[in-house]
């Protein structure tokens, strides 16, 4: 089981925590949401929970919890630029389906 992140991503994770002044890493989860079903939260993380895993890639410490990690195994994660647009990408090999924004998704 593993998260990873490209150096793009890494980098921006790294660039917040710096802006932030603290925390030990970042919290990809999955909620109940959107058109399809499910969609990706991003958080900062100060403390671990105990049905946490943490996944360490490119220096940058992931954490997941026990009920997201199921949708999210295999997940890279990439940061992308376009145009005015910018943010976390999601390459999820769980996901069978996304809503035409791309906000959500299904397995």
């Amino acid at each position: 089981m593993a998260i990873t992140l490209t150096d793009r991503a890494a980098g921006r994770v790294v660039d917040f925590l710096t802006n932030r002044g603290f925390g030990i890493g970042i919290r990809f989860s999955v909620q109940t949401t959107g058109c399809s079903g499910l969609g990706y939260n991003i958080e900062f993380v100060d403390n671990t929970n105990n049905d946490d895993t943490v996944f360490e890639d490119n220096g940058v410490k992931v954490i997941v919890d026990a009920k997201s990690l199921i949708y999210l195994d295999g997940t890279q994660v990439d940061y992308v630029k376009e145009g005015l647009n910018e943010g976390f990408e999601f390459n999820n090999p769980n996901a069978k389906a996304e809503c035409g924004c791309g906000e959500s998704f299904t397995v």
